[in-house]
């Protein structure tokens, strides 16, 4: 059995670490409340976005634009895919990197010509370990994620996939689905695709029926709306992964405090025990 002095230091010592890992969660959960707080500030002006798109869409069902261009002539093997990650800047979040990471690997395991996009600090030393090439457009931290940012993305990616250097972008975080639980997620940015904006035949004949005009023209309408409802989701891409990985942060620190509480009482009652040896042997000497 350790002397007192020994078990008193492990004492000390397990609560300045306590102090931190609390410290931590309070500022992780401040941050995820704000986060939360945005996204659900700008989320109106994009589902009002949507909403334009599916309504243009709902009069001209047979509209082509290069937004919704799958690419049919060429094979699905050989398609040109865009994968943009977003990771943390830091560890100490549980499993929240790990997830992403290894969603990632898998599908690009699956898809042989894959350009590799990472936001996050982590995900740019993981990818960058396994020797896997990584595209130096967005150099960004993701720490307090900003529409101008998101533009930024998005301005990049609708490039390319008007000049065909890409055939399908998708970008992979995490959603935090409830308070303790979050999912990775794959979700495809480009092409559109029109059953995601029109709603179903049911729904469509009991709509009332309207005549609108469309200045100057639908394609050009949409040249202009899509790659800002693009940015939006982006955006809200990135709010949503911050705020799961200081969610998944919190969750780890209180793990962490919840473990030092009961490192604690075990300690707290050995000491007594070494105090009460020491005690009992001077009296008996």
């Amino acid at each position: 059995m350790a002397n007192a002095r020994e078990i008193k230091s492990r004492i000390s010592s397990v609560q300045d670490t306590m102090k931190i890992t609390n410290a931590m969660y309070m500022i992780s959960s401040s941050k995820m409340k704000k986060a939360k707080k945005i996204l659900s500030d700008t989320e109106p002006y994009f589902y009002n976005m949507q909403s334009a798109i599916a309504r243009i869409l709902r009069h001209i069902p047979d509209i082509q634009h290069p937004f919704f261009s799958v690419r049919h002539l060429i094979p699905t093997e050989e398609r040109k895919i865009a994968t943009i990650v977003v990771t943390g800047d830091k560890g100490m979040a549980g499993a929240y990197n790990h997830n992403i990471q290894k969603m990632t690997e898998q599908f690009m395991a699956e898809h042989e010509h894959c350009k590799l996009y990472v936001l996050g600090m982590v995900g740019r030393q993981y990818f960058t370990k396994k020797h896997m090439d990584i595209a130096e457009n967005f150099p960004y931290t993701v720490q307090k994620p900003t529409m101008h940012r998101a533009r930024l993305i998005s301005e990049e990616i609708v490039r390319a996939f008007l000049d065909r250097e890409l055939d399908e972008v998708r970008i992979f975080y995490t959603e935090m689905q409830s308070a303790v639980a979050m999912e990775p997620v794959n979700m495809q940015l480009l092409p559109l695709k029109k059953a995601e904006f029109l709603p179903n035949q049911a729904m469509l004949a009991d709509m009332p029926q309207e005549e609108i005009v469309l200045s100057p023209s639908a394609d050009v309408l949409l040249n202009t709306m899509i790659p800002n409802y693009l940015t939006g989701l982006i955006y809200g891409c990135l709010v949503e992964a911050y705020a799961s990985e200081n969610n998944a942060r919190m969750m780890a620190m209180q793990s962490s405090t919840d473990s030092a509480k009961k490192m604690l009482r075990e300690l707290s009652i050995e000491y007594n025990r070494a105090r009460q040896a020491a005690i009992t042997q001077e009296i008996t000497e």
